[in-house]
């Protein structure tokens, strides 16, 4: 009598192990079956291993990321927005080459190129240069309210760029947390300008692509390589502008804008994104992503602590809603 194998989702090891299975003599098949189970538990908590360890990752990308908008407020006091945007991927990218110098990886090929190029226009230039620009007209409260609707963005970008295809429960969560976002923003207390609020947006639309499309290439570079080869690209032009837009009086410049300048350099433009993109690569595009509607709510206290913006209870109420909100993604996705 021939036995039929079920068909589980395992690797090609565990079909391995059938097919010897089926020629042994029959006290071998015991031991068989044991090394099968055990290498299906294997796969299995090599997978619960890596998402557990994407969320991790994501979770402190977002904690670093949270203070980008309170930093740029503080930048943008003394500085100009596009002397901000220029100069911390210049620094960002010049310590970029030194990492590289030293690791050494493989260089990327043809077509990763193509994909760096992506990441480079959404998250070295365009998101720092739209949110500097929106930083002009609009506090930083309300612009960091914004970055809720950077999940779902980042979502449609994962399914259109990373062929994802998370269930229909997950859309309804990221939908109902990115809209929670979005009514808090409509209500604030601020009316803010018009044209801050058109800045935001694109920066959302931009930012998205390019967390997606960098998420998409880490799990072939590595989350680390993707952030400092889009610098590496970046780094020549940005460095020719930020001297062309160098401040004539470096001496007025306060002490807060150069801080700000640093933090966004360092660890927002760098830092972070070696744990972001590491974080979407093991968890899922879609899924880590939800981690970014707690961004606005962690990004708010930092403004309230360093700009001394007031955290309403309306924000506290969200910030639960929201929680439960990505919580739900993660279990749906």
């Amino acid at each position: 009598m021939v036995t039929v194998l079920p068909l589980y989702p395992v690797q090609f090891d565990c079909f391995v192990l059938y097919c010897v299975w089926q020629v042994r003599p029959r006290q071998d098949k015991d031991v068989a079956i044991i090394q099968m189970e055990d290498l299906v538990t294997q796969v299995i908590a090599q997978s619960v291993s890596r998402t557990r360890a994407g969320w991790f990752s994501g979770l402190m990308g977002v904690v670093i990321f949270s203070g980008s908008l309170p930093a740029t407020r503080l930048a943008v006091m003394d500085f100009d927005p596009v002397f901000v945007t220029v100069a911390r991927a210049a620094i960002a990218g010049i310590i970029a080459v030194l990492i590289l110098m030293v690791s050494r990886p493989v260089r990327p090929i043809r077509s990763q190129w193509v994909s760096l190029l992506v990441v480079a226009g959404g998250v070295v230039v365009g998101f720092p240069l739209l949110t500097a620009l929106a930083l002009e007209h609009i506090s930083s409260a309300r612009s960091i309210v914004f970055i809720g609707l950077l999940p779902l963005a980042t979502a449609i970008f994962g399914l259109l760029r990373g062929g994802e295809r998370p269930r229909a429960v997950f859309w309804f969560f990221s939908i109902v947390g990115s809209a929670l976002v979005a009514g808090f923003a409509a209500t604030g207390s601020e009316a803010g300008a018009l044209s801050g609020d058109l800045y935001m947006l694109g920066a959302i639309v931009v930012c998205g692509l390019g967390y997606a499309e960098g998420g998409k290439l880490s799990r072939q570079l590595g989350g680390w390589q993707v952030i400092c080869w889009a610098l590496v690209i970046s780094v020549v032009p940005m460095a020719v502008l930020c001297a062309l837009t160098l401040p004539e009086q470096m001496g007025a410049i306060g002490m807060p804008a150069w801080l700000g300048l640093g933090y966004v350099s360092l660890f927002s433009m760098l830092i972070g994104f070696f744990f972001w993109y590491r974080g979407l690569a093991l968890g899922g595009i879609a899924t880590v992503g939800q981690l970014q509607l707690l961004q606005p709510f962690m990004g708010l206290i930092l403004a309230a602590l360093i700009l001394a913006e007031p955290v309403s209870p309306a924000m506290i109420g969200v910030t639960v809603a929201v929680v439960l909100c990505v919580a739900g993604a993660r279990r749906f996705a």
